[in-house]
């Protein structure tokens, strides 16, 4: 499960977290496996390396947010704003993300094996393979 501190300050907004990020840089791993952040407004917020493995993120607002890297395998996404998102060699395996605003979204290099993306927006997203 999530660690419930991580949780509850996700959902204290994004400038709490990008806050708390800040302080602990180095050695704050976000822990958000099998949350749930349906509808969560999480523009621009830092969610780089993060589990967010089998999260409910769907109608949730991600627009702009930093998810390098981050293990959103098996998440429910679907609906969810992503519009901008950095999502650069995200885990986005078996992900949902059915009716998604991906435009404009960097998924470079991210693993979209088996994602549902069933009526997603793509408009100018990147979705170019890392070498």
């Amino acid at each position: 499960m999530a660690n419930a501190d991580h949780v509850a300050r996700l959902k204290q907004g994004p400038a709490a977290w990008n806050a708390r990020r800040a302080e602990n840089d180095i050695a704050f791993v976000p822990d958000l496996h099998g949350a749930d952040l349906s509808d969560a407004d999480l523009n621009g917020a830092d969610l780089r390396d993060a589990n967010l493995r089998g999260a409910s993120l769907s109608g949730a607002n991600l627009r702009g947010a930093n998810l390098i890297r981050a293990d959103l395998s098996g998440a429910n996404l679907s609906g969810a704003y992503l519009s901008g998102a950095n999502l650069i060699c995200a885990d986005l395996s078996g992900a949902d993300l059915s009716d998604a605003d991906l435009s404009r979204a960097n998924q470079s290099g991210a693993d979209l094996t088996c994602a549902n993306l069933g009526g997603a927006s793509l408009r100018d997203a990147n979705l170019a393979l890392h070498t």
